[in-house]
């Protein structure tokens, strides 16, 4: 059986934090809530680098195009 590296794939909430600027208890709240899946080992709660993804594609606004006055 060959060993994979899933650590990569999982962020800790601070890591989660980090990256998005969300709070580590915001992260926590929607893993609790079922809003984000997530990874519980021990006391760790892991979210998939995914699921981050995930979250930025579905609040991404489209570009607005402002004229520029001349």
């Amino acid at each position: 059986m060959q060993r994979q590296n899933v650590t990569a794939d999982l962020l800790g909430v601070s890591e989660a934090e980090a990256i998005s600027g969300v709070s580590k208890w915001t992260w926590r709240r929607w893993a609790y809530d079922g809003k984000i899946s997530s990874v519980k080992l021990g006391s760790r709660l892991l979210i998939p680098a995914s699921e981050i993804s995930r979250l930025v594609a579905e609040n991404t606004r489209p570009r607005v195009a402002h004229e520029v006055a001349k």
